[in-house]
């Protein structure tokens, strides 16, 4: 595909390019963009290849493999993103609970009846540690 943009692009140009040819004192023929003295000009077809019909698919089946490579790593951009914005999520949440602990604020667990259980300072002071080891382990 790339192939065929480039030589579409560049067939203007071969077109009105000016090639000229020339042999030397040894006997040697060259070819150049530049006449030199004794040099003629050259009339240069640009040719078209034709691509035959097990070409054509292997070219559209390159093409499929490279869109689904690209899928899928998009898709793996994506789902990084994603758990990094969890983890971030979460180390928010844990900081500010951490935050919420050294201001004071009395922790508790529902009890059977609905009422609140608040926390002792022993366990207080385990679910501090119990933070602060997460978001040691999890937010770095």
């Amino acid at each position: 595909m790339r192939c065929l943009l480039l030589i579409a692009t560049l067939l203007p140009a071969l077109a009105t390019a000016e090639i000229y040819r020339w042999t030397d004192e040894q006997g040697r023929v060259h070819f150049g963009q530049r006449p030199v003295a004794g040099a003629e000009t050259v009339e240069v077809k640009p040719q078209v290849v034709e691509r035959d019909e097990y070409t054509r698919e292997r070219e559209a089946r390159s093409q499929r493999l490279h869109d689904a490579r690209l899928e899928e790593r998009q898709q793996a951009e994506a789902t990084a993103a994603a758990q990094l914005e969890a983890r971030a999520s979460e180390c928010r949440d844990l900081r500010r609970r951490l935050t919420q602990i050294a201001e004071g604020v009395k922790y508790y667990r529902p009890g059977a009846n609905g009422e609140r259980i608040y926390y002792s300072d022993e366990e207080t002071d385990t679910a501090r540690r119990q933070l602060r080891e997460r978001i040691a382990e999890r937010c770095r």
